[in-house]
C-alpha cells in the first residue's frame, strides 16, 4: 500500500486529500492515515531528498526544506521580492484573527493596509473568505493552504500560542519564491 500511495502522491504533484487516497485504494480512511503517518516518519528518519507533508488533511510529496538552495538552481532565477515588514504584520494578524476584515486589520496595525493585503492576495498567502453580515458587507480574509505550506504548518492550529497582549511575530523558515 505504501508504494501505491507514494506513486499517487508523486503522480498528483499537488496535495491529495486523505478521502481521495482512501477512495482510490478502496480502504478505510483510518487505515490510510496510519500508513501515511508511518510513511511520514520513515521519510523523516531517512537521508532522502523528499518528504511527505500533511496540509489540512491532504498529503503532498515535497523536497526537503534544507535542499532549497540546490533545487532553486534547477530553475531559472526569478526576481521576486520578499515580503515587507508590513506584509508580515498583516499576514500574522490575518492568521491569528481569521476571518478578518480589512478595517479590523487596519485597526490593529493602526495604519492603512491596502498594499499589504493586495501583496498577500497576489502571493496566494491569504484569500477572500466571503463577506461579513454587517453594514457595507465588508470582505473577510483568511489564510490559504499556500500559507500553511510556505511556513511549514499542517493547519492553523499549529500556529504558536500567543500570550495576552503579545504582538504576533512571523518567523519565516522557508523563502517564499
Amino acid at each position: 500500500m505504501e508504494a501505491i500511495i507514494e506513486g499517487l502522491l508523486f503522480a498528483s504533484g499537488d496535495r491529495l486529500p486523505l478521502e481521495k487516497i482512501a477512495e482510490i485504494l478502496e480502504v478505510d480512511k483510518k487505515a490510510v492515515k496510519l500508513v501515511l503517518n508511518n510513511m511520514i516518519l520513515n521519510y523523516k528518519n531517512s537521508k532522502r531528498g523528499i518528504m511527505i507533508r500533511e496540509i489540512n488533511q491532504s498529503y503532498q510529496l515535497c523536497t526537503r526544506f534544507e535542499h532549497h538552495e540546490y533545487i532553486k538552481r534547477l530553475f531559472e532565477p526569478r526576481q521576486k521580492q520578499g515580503l515587507s515588514q508590513a506584509a508580515f504584520e498583516t499576514l500574522a494578524i490575518v492568521a491569528y484573527n481569521q476571518p478578518i476584515t480589512r478595517a479590523k486589520i487596519e485597526a490593529i496595525r493602526g495604519v492603512n493596509s491596502d498594499s499589504a493585503v493586495t501583496r498577500l492576495l497576489d502571493r496566494n498567502l491569504i484569500r477572500e473568505a466571503g463577506r461579513m453580515d454587517a453594514p457595507g458587507k465588508p470582505m473577510l480574509y483568511e489564510t490559504t493552504d499556500e500559507f500553511l505550506k510556505s511556513f511549514g504548518f499542517r493547519s492553523v492550529g499549529d500556529l504558536p500560542r500567543l500570550e495576552m497582549n503579545e504582538i504576533p511575530t512571523v518567523v519565516m523558515d522557508v523563502p517564499i519564491d
